[in-house]
């Protein structure tokens, strides 16, 4: 099971006592935050939630899974997500 936006702004406005129009812009809001920060370099970190970064990765050698054909894939950036403590904490329940 999992959580869909529209599910999740409804939550976060019953939550937080807000409406789901002004739920939607704090969520769109953070959203924005994430992707600028990240595209920037910059680490985002909610302390106990989690913590995001864009991390390096080294050009490397592949292969084409329908021809097996050795490919190379050129360096580039992905994205690190570690969870906060409690965020751990819950799933371990």
């Amino acid at each position: 099971m999992s959580v869909n936006r529209t599910e999740l702004v409804a939550a976060i406005a019953e939550d937080a006592g807000l409406t789901k129009v002004q739920a939607d812009a704090a969520l769109s809001a953070f959203q924005k935050v994430l992707v600028e920060s990240l595209a920037k370099g910059e680490a985002v970190k909610v302390t106990g939630l989690l913590s995001v970064e864009r991390v390096e990765r080294a050009a490397r050698t592949g292969r084409n899974p329908r021809t097996g054909e050795e490919i190379q894939i050129p360096a580039g950036f992905g994205v690190k997500i570690s969870a906060g403590s409690t965020l751990k904490k819950a799933v371990a329940k």
